[in-house]
């Protein structure tokens, strides 16, 4: 634990100072399959959501309602923390942030989960921004044990910060560099630097319907830059330091009054708005395209399992428990294959998008996307685009500014076709083909100008994947020497090249908590053998491990030569080999990393980022790769990863792999008017590597074998799974685009649960 504040340089509410941004069975002797039966003319179109209940209670599940009410009730009766409520609250008061369930203890958690253990106390983490002083600071607190009693305590823990509100005129936006940049003078004191830049709004279009505002602000870059000294508290001491337009730097308004003034100023084209950063549809009709498309119907109703109250899920020979934060929105806990558990804990640290460019907003921003937090902006999913119409949805909870709010169909799970066969195999007698079905876990995240959607798939051989995608509106920049930095896109637009790294955790559990990470590498190698003359070139397997933590940053081998697996050394399967899970990028920019690893802008809070992926060590003092509040002072991080290294034994211990998905995206013309999803994805896979006997889809009854004598069928066999014939209802599928709603949020303090207001809202 922290026990030290952070300061807060320029806490101020001014657009200047904060900076504003922009998811088994093995045939037995005698053994025959299934005959297929005739087919009828009916089917089971019965809509049905199994549920069921979780063997134990899901001990990280999201605060209530209550439990947040009564965190925050019990904090404003302490005196000495002297709190204003969030509505009454200016900018020289102490005020609750953010309220969020304190994780327990693996061990605790292990010795509830798999023993005769207590239950863990629920525990929540309270950042509260104190501004009743002369330097205000931000501090995280521990509060608990919840529900509050006269036994329950509060402390320090970690530390935040806080978000201004904008105060800008209707024409145009202004917004720069995140995070801010510390200077110093020359007799060694800190200052606090920020660039911002003219962002256009765009114009209110007015349609046959009514009128909207397209949301593409952010591919209207102006090209100008202003520089501001917003050292201290008293803004009145802030100084303004220049302004650059054309690669020119000017010291003063009016040098750059009578330089725009003079006629031989090149003055660049403007970013106006127009159809062009519009997302209807333009163009003529493709052809077809007016017809209904195919879609997706589970006509013997959903084949998975819900315990809604504990958010938690059974598929197949797979079961798991979800939860929601604030900072980084959906976490898996617990996931068990076959009665096992595989991984404690599954889910988002981070997520960086790095930008450069020639001008100081686009070189300044580098946005660490928790401080903004994906949990407010996991808003609700839409029935048959983002998700099948038959999805199940869960809603989710986050706690923030004395609000509690819930998004309807925050996460869905369902159930699909991948549209391709998991295994097939045909001779001249017979073809064999097993679908390949998968459960999915959605999530999508709107932080700013960009759309995130995370996956986590699970499939029928006991191989999970981790999926993310984005889209949205790309952050541009302005064209105006600027060819190195990207594409020409439109009048005065550039595509401003960035960086995507999104860095997860799995916290492994193969067969118990001792593991470890291995490599099996395929290395080209000359070999002399005794049944041939000379040598052959050819190739052949190496282990190694990776012994301890000074070995724990990778990046993945050239011609992807290495396998990497993390085993149980202790639990070998019959053959001696060791059973394990291997990881391995699946699609997309997975297993990339920053190009930029020395970043001038995040310093020493970019750690996890600078390698594909990494292993440590897990302790109950490192529970996540960064920090939310580390925006703030990137120099000195409330969560430093680069300090999780310092040289432990990785053999046979509790292990965590950190891992990296994104993209290294360079804008182009197919960005406008947003980005799509086709190439803007990456994928990690986690899959069984001797960890069973056969491959575990063979259990499946989705599957068929069809025999045949010189081309003619002589017998087919579907191993008792059923075919849909007749007539499909489709009002079990239908959906009404009128009921789509936004959040509900419940005030917290004073607390009114009778009282919910609708309050769905985006940071730009």
């Amino acid at each position: 634990m922290w026990s030290s504040t952070l300061p807060l340089l320029a806490l101020l509410s001014t657009t200047l100072a904060i900076p504003q941004p922009k998811i088994s069975s093995i045939r037995r002797p005698g053994w025959r399959p299934n005959r297929r039966q005739l087919p009828t003319d009916s089917v089971n179109t019965t809509s049905s959501s199994p549920s069921t209940t979780a063997p134990k209670n899901n001990i990280w599940i999201s605060l209530t309602n209550d439990e947040a009410a009564d965190v925050i009730s019990f904090l404003h009766s302490r005196e000495d923390l002297n709190l204003t409520a969030v509505d009454d609250a200016g900018e020289w008061d102490n005020t609750i942030m953010v309220v969020d369930l304190l994780p327990p203890n693996k061990t605790d958690a292990l010795g509830y989960l798999d023993g005769q253990g207590d239950k863990p106390e629920r525990w929540a983490v309270a950042s509260l921004l104190f501004g009743a002083t002369e330097e205000p600071y931000a501090q995280d607190w521990v509060v608990g044990p919840i529900p509050i009693t006269n036994d329950s305590t509060y402390y320090p823990y970690t530390f935040a910060t806080i978000e201004t509100e904008d105060d800008l005129n209707d024409t145009f936006d202004i917004w720069g560099i995140d995070p801010l940049w510390h200077e110093k003078d020359e007799d060694g004191n800190d200052h606090v630097i920020d660039w911002v830049g003219f962002w256009r709004y765009p114009a209110t279009r007015q349609m046959n319907n009514g009128s909207i505002n397209f949301d593409g602000e952010t591919l209207l870059p102006q090209g100008l830059y202003m520089q501001f000294d917003i050292t201290g508290r008293d803004n009145s001491q802030w100084k303004f330091l220049g302004v650059l337009y054309g690669d020119e730097y000017y010291t003063s308004i009016d040098d750059f009054r009578s330089a725009w003034q003079s006629s031989d100023f090149k003055k660049y084209t403007p970013n106006m708005g127009g159809e062009w950063i519009e997302t209807d549809k333009t163009g003529k009709d493709l052809p077809l395209d007016t017809e209904v498309p195919p879609m997706s119907v589970q006509p013997g109703g959903q084949r998975f399992k819900v315990d809604e109250e504990n958010k938690y899920v059974e598929w197949m020979d797979f079961t798991f428990y979800l939860t929601f934060t604030r900072d980084t929105g959906m976490r898996l806990y617990d996931i068990k294959y076959k009665g096992q558990r595989i991984i404690y804990e599954l889910g988002l640290q981070e997520a960086i998008a790095h930008y450069a460019g020639n001008d100081p907003v686009q070189s300044g921003t580098s946005y660490m996307d928790t401080f903004y937090g994906f949990g407010p902006y996991a808003f609700s999913q839409v029935p048959g685009y983002d998700m099948p119409l038959y999805a199940y949805c869960m809603n989710t909870s986050f706690h923030a500014s004395e609000l509690s709010k819930s998004h309807r169909c925050g996460i869905s799970v369902f159930e699909h076709d991948l549209g391709h066969p998991i295994q097939r195999h045909s001779t001249q007698t017979y073809v064999s083909v097993t679908k390949g079905i998968a459960l999915t876990v959605r999530s999508i995240s709107t932080v700013g100008n960009y759309d995130y959607n995370f996956d986590y798939n699970f499939f029928m051989d006991g191989t999970i994947e981790t999926v993310v995608r984005a889209s949205g509106y790309i952050q541009s920049a302005y064209y105006a020497k600027n060819d190195e930095y990207g594409y020409h896109i439109h009048d005065g637009l550039s595509g401003s090249m960035h960086d995507h790294a999104l860095n997860f955790k799995i916290d492994f559990d193969i067969l118990g908590t001792n593991n470890t990470l291995v490599k099996h590498v395929i290395e080209p190698v000359e070999k002399e053998y005794k049944w041939r003359k000379g040598t052959s070139n050819t190739m052949h397997m190496v282990r190694k491990e990776v012994a301890n933590e000074d070995e724990g940053k990778m990046n993945w081998s050239a011609n992807a030569q290495e396998q990497v697996i993390v085993v149980n050394k202790d639990a070998p399967n019959k053959y001696g080999e060791p059973r394990g899970y291997k990881i391995m990028p699946s699609r997309g920019g997975a297993g990339m990393h920053l190009t930029i690893t020395n970043s001038s802008n995040l310093l020493n809070s970019v750690g996890f980022a600078t390698h594909a992926y990494y292993v440590s060590k897990r302790k109950d003092s490192e529970l996540k790769a960064a920090n939310a509040w580390n925006d703030y002072d990137t120099a000195n991080p409330l969560v430093n990863f680069d300090k999780f290294f310092d040289g432990e034994n990785l053999v046979q211990e509790d292990l965590v792999l950190w891992f990296n998905l994104g993209m290294h995206h360079v804008p182009h013309t197919g960005d406008l008017p947003n980005t799509v999803f086709s190439t803007a994805q990456s994928g990690m896979v986690l899959t069984p590597h001797n960890y069973l006997l056969n491959d575990p889809s063979r259990q499946t009854s989705q599957q068929i074998r069809i025999d045949y004598d010189e081309g003619d069928v002589s017998d087919v066999y579907t191993f008792g799974s059923e075919q849909a014939f007749g007539e499909i209802d489709l009002s079990q599928v239908s959906w009404d685009p009128y009921t789509y709603a936004g959040d509900v949020a419940v005030r917290k303090f004073p607390y009114d649960p009778q009282n919910p207001f609708d309050d769905t809202e985006s940071i730009v």
